[in-house]
């Protein structure tokens, strides 16, 4: 049983920050009783992120620093969804190429996330790559800044699961994909959708 909702109305907007990746807005939005309320918030292009599966069941992760929290963390390859005209598969499969050096036969959708709800908008979309074979030396995408200095490793699905309960993999994409990924294979991958399956809401 469901219960009415309230319809938040926009009464007045203002840009506080324009950016390639975000741009930050204050809204002011009618409240449930009446009123108005103001909500600062994050607009972001969105971001795609990929549990690579491999054929002896290892997950590759890649250990990059990221400074807002100040250390290396465990995630999956992932990035923007900022290029024009690409759609989320291809997206994603650029970024195992660029990140990891990695080619996948197969894609699957495991999981939408929104990353961080109360103040942005950002959308994660994590896909299941499996069938997984290298990018050729001399193809291969060259590093810069950070990703210059990030570490590839692959490791056992259940050791990394092991990690995220253990709280040594804290990135939001990298424990939903993880653990996605778990309940997928418990149930015979059954519960996977298609790559292009249609973005929520």
């Amino acid at each position: 049983m469901s219960a009415v909702e309230h319809r938040y109305e926009l009464r007045a907007r203002q840009e506080r920050y324009a950016g390639r990746i975000f741009t930050v807005l204050s809204d002011e939005v009618t409240m449930p009783g009446g009123g108005t309320a103001n909500r600062d918030w994050v607009r972001h292009v969105g971001a795609v992120a990929v549990v690579a599966l491999d054929a002896a069941a290892q997950v590759v992760l890649v250990r990059q620093y990221r400074h807002p929290v100040g250390r290396h963390l465990w995630e999956l390859p992932a990035g923007l969804t900022d290029v024009e005209g690409e759609d989320l598969p291809a997206a994603a499969l650029r970024e195992l190429a660029e990140e990891v050096d990695l080619t996948a036969g197969r894609l699957d959708l495991l999981v939408d996330m929104n990353s961080s709800p109360g103040f942005t908008n950002e959308l994660v979309r994590i896909f299941l790559a499996r069938d997984l074979a290298e990018v050729p030396a001399d193809k291969r995408h060259q590093r810069h800044d950070e990703e210059a200095d990030m570490q590839v490793v692959r490791l056992d699905l259940d050791e990394a699961v092991r990690m995220v309960l253990a709280g040594e993999i804290t990135n939001a994409a990298c424990v939903a994909g993880l653990l996605a990924t778990v309940r997928a294979r418990d149930t015979g991958w059954s519960v996977l959708r298609r790559a292009d399956a249609p973005l929520p809401g």
